[in-house]
């Protein structure tokens, strides 16, 4: 029997890093060897399995990052995005691949990330769930196949604490739409929300529209409107733990890739390109 993939988790103390816990604690395929929040974190020092209520595992949060990437074989990250840079610079400096599902990332954190993926191997996701992945795989072709004739909406509903909007994974279908636009349209815009007088709506649009209330995990539609006919795509997430799952199974994938830049799609067999 192989040994388990031992895991590194950057956020452990937060929502999703609970739920990934979790997730570990219940497979033997993988084990959590280091954990890690951030400074002011009133979790520092504490057993990282009782924070996520899955009994004591042994493994502290610190917030010591380079350690905590020298102890795993893979590290994750759902931190904040402010966290972003030492983070990839941790990873890179210990050699050690990065799966990062945090949105709301810099374009000069993004670009770091993809030039770590020179030395290391980088998956970066907005959603880690396998039904999101298939989602946007079918909205890249729905729109390819329907040309211009189809407008395109986005709409999506989180709960009342999300702290960002639109979320990073309507952001991740409207760049599906644009590349399924790419073929009949010259340049995709995409508009966050509407007001006032917009005038009329123009070829090649793709309009985002955030909700935000309750306890909803996660809903996101995609519209396309044609002349006296329309499509809808929808994807619900019930529970967060989906999104956890995804993680954890990112992580065992790329623990044995070589360097490069890999998304969902390569984890599910997808992608048609080499990372």
């Amino acid at each position: 029997m192989t040994n388990p993939v031992k895991i590194g988790l950057v956020g452990a103390a937060g929502r999703m890093g609970n739920e990934i816990i979790r997730v570990i604690a219940a497979r033997n395929d993988v084990v959590l060897s280091s954990a890690a929040e951030d400074s002011a974190s009133g979790h520092l020092g504490a057993d990282a399995g009782e924070v996520a209520r899955v009994g004591a595992c042994g493994v502290a949060i610190s917030d010591n990052l380079a350690q905590v990437a020298q102890q795993c074989d893979v590290l994750i990250d759902v931190s904040l995005a402010k966290a972003a840079p030492q983070v990839i610079a941790a990873a890179r400096e210990a050699g050690r691949p990065l799966v990062s599902g945090t949105t709301g990332i810099s374009e000069a954190a993004m670009a770091q990330m993809m030039d770590a993926a020179r030395d290391i191997p980088v998956l970066h996701t907005r959603n880690f769930s396998v039904g999101v992945t298939v989602l946007a795989e079918l909205v890249r072709r729905a729109v390819q196949m329907l040309g211009a004739d189809f407008d395109v909406e986005i709409l999506e509903m989180h709960h009342r604490n999300k702290i960002d909007a639109p979320s990073g994974t309507a952001g991740m279908l409207a760049d599906a739409a644009t590349e399924g636009m790419t073929s009949y349209a010259e340049k995709a815009a995409v508009v966050n929300g509407r007001s006032g007088v917009t005038g009329v709506r123009p070829s090649g649009e793709i309009g985002v529209h955030a909700l935000r209330g309750g306890t909803v995990v996660g809903d996101h539609t995609v519209i396309l409107a044609g002349a006296n006919e329309r499509i809808e795509l929808t994807h619900r997430s019930e529970r967060r733990a989906m999104l956890a799952e995804g993680a954890v199974r990112c992580a065992a994938f790329l623990a044995s890739q070589p360097a490069g830049h890999y998304t969902m799609a390569h984890v599910l067999g997808l992608a048609d390109d080499d990372a």
